[in-house]
């Protein structure tokens, strides 16, 4: 059955947005994310303070659409405001690893015994903090946050050892919004 489909979102204190055809660049205290929201039946409509999606005559599937666009712009709006904060702990049992940020890389020491370091480049618009046995991973988009913490997790990814007794490794135990 075909609906007619509006859903209005208030703009928080303090945050800017800006329209420009199908991007939408949101502005805050902690920083800026633009992303980019294309679909053809859908319109996105700006107010001085609310933020308005309609679609005419629409599906289940324009519906399901709708719905991940006002998911993801409340995800924006949040991020400027507050940063998303992924939190990671650091296991090492067997050998002691030396975790550090060094410019642009995340860099990991004598993981298992290595001598070669183990390194991953840091995600444009990510903050990585190291404070004793825990990694915070600081951004205003959700999903760079997100994306830089599944990265250093896989980046101590153990093979060809049995994982129930080599548990070492950098393990994500708060992802934002969530309590793990």
């Amino acid at each position: 059955m075909k609906a007619d489909l509006k859903k209005e979102i208030e703009l928080l204190e303090g945050v800017t947005i800006e329209l420009n055809g199908s991007t939408l660049k949101v502005k805050g205290p902690k920083g800026e994310v633009e992303r980019n929201f294309m679909h053809p039946k859908i319109k996105i409509i700006s107010d001085s303070n609310k933020i308005t999606l309609s679609s005419d005559k629409s599906t289940k599937r324009e519906k399901m659409v709708l719905g991940s666009f006002e998911s993801h712009i409340k995800n924006m709006l949040v991020g400027v405001n507050e940063s998303h904060t992924y939190k990671l702990k650091i296991c090492s049992g067997h050998f002691p690893m030396n975790v550090t940020v060094s410019g642009n890389e995340f860099i990991i020491k004598n993981f298992l015994g290595e001598s070669v370091p183990r390194k991953v480049n840091l995600i444009e618009g990510t903050k990585v903090k190291v404070d004793g046995t825990e990694i915070v991973v600081t951004s205003p988009s959700k999903e760079k946050a997100g994306q830089m913490a599944a990265k250093i997790e896989t980046l101590c990814r153990i093979t060809n050892r049995d994982t129930r007794i080599f548990q070492d490794g950098c393990y994500i135990i708060h992802k934002s919004g969530k309590d793990m």
